[in-house]
């Protein structure tokens, strides 16, 4: 069975960058497209980025456009989010989801299988 962990957070300056890692272990991610999703006190839970299970697609939302960039090592079963030019805004728990197949879904309810997330602070 698929299990995902973030790792990776912690606290940052605006400005500043961060690495989150999500390992994979039971089942090959190859065949899984893996989303980064977020979540902030008081707010809806938001598709941050998104890599197919190639690596050839990658999505990002228009909030984190040009600042981050998600890459994947299927040899090691993760999925990386890099993530520059942090602001307050982007402050919240980020999650990665497993998608059911190969391709990034159309909307949130298609991913299938969470890790436990992991906490992202900015502030100076």
């Amino acid at each position: 069975q698929l299990q995902l962990v973030e790792s990776g957070g912690g606290l940052v300056q605006p400005g500043g960058s961060l690495r989150l890692s999500c390992v994979a272990s039971g089942v090959s991610i190859e065949y899984f497209a893996i989303g980064w999703l977020r979540q902030a006190p008081g707010k809806e839970r938001e598709v941050v980025s998104c890599i197919s299970g190639s690596g050839t697609r990658k999505k990002y939302s228009d909030s984190v456009q040009g600042r981050f960039s998600i890459s994947r090592d299927n040899a090691r079963n993760t999925v990386y989010l890099s993530m520059g030019n942090l602001k307050p805004e982007d402050a919240a728990v980020y999650y990665c989801a497993a998608a059911g197949g190969i391709t990034c879904p159309a909307r949130e309810g298609e991913y299938n299988l969470w890790g436990q997330g992991t906490q992202v602070t900015v502030s100076s």
